[in-house]
C-alpha cells in the first residue's frame, strides 16, 4: 500500500502547522492572505470523491471548523474553500481568509501577483498563531 507523501510543489509553497485527523494543515507562504492548505494524509489521490464517503466528510469538518475559526480571528469578510488541483494534482484544499481590502479582491488569489514573503519573525508568529487556533478546535475523527 503506498505511503502519504507531500506534493514537492506543495512542500516548497508552504510550511506545516500540524496534523488534524484526515489532513496536515500547511502554511502558505504569502503573507497577503491567511491562506492555510489542508492535504489529506492519503497516497495517490486527486479527486475529493476518491475519499471513502466518511473522509469526504471528515475533509469538510476540519475545512469547516478552520475557516469559521480563522474569518473570525483574522476578521475577515468573506472566506474562500477550493480544491483545485490543476497544477499540484495531489488532492488538497485551499482555506483563505479573504477581506475587501486585500491585493486580490474581489477576483480569486491564484495568479494574482507575486506572493509576499514572511519576514522570519512574522512567519514564526503566524505559524504560532495558526497552531494555536487548530488546537482550540474540536474536530473528532
Amino acid at each position: 500500500m503506498p505511503t502519504f507523501e507531500l506534493d514537492a510543489r506543495l512542500a516548497g509553497d508552504t510550511l506545516p502547522i500540524c496534523d488534524l485527523p484526515l489532513c496536515r494543515a500547511l502554511l502558505m507562504l504569502d503573507a497577503r492572505y491567511p491562506w492555510v492548505v489542508l492535504v489529506p494524509r492519503r497516497a495517490a489521490l486527486s479527486e475529493v470523491f476518491e475519499l471513502p464517503d466518511s473522509e469526504q466528510l471528515q475533509l469538510w469538518r476540519e475545512a469547516n471548523q478552520l475557516g469559521q475559526a480563522m474569518k473570525t480571528a483574522f476578521g475577515g469578510d468573506k472566506l474562500n474553500l477550493a480544491t483545485l488541483g490543476n497544477v499540484v494534482s495531489q488532492l488538497h484544499m485551499h482555506v483563505v481568509v479573504r477581506r475587501h481590502d486585500d491585493a486580490a479582491w474581489p477576483g480569486p488569489v491564484w495568479g494574482h501577483g507575486t506572493p509576499d514573503a514572511y519576514s522570519p519573525g512574522e512567519l514564526q508568529a503566524m505559524q504560532a498563531r495558526l497552531a494555536e487556533l487548530m488546537a482550540t478546535l474540536e474536530i473528532t475523527p
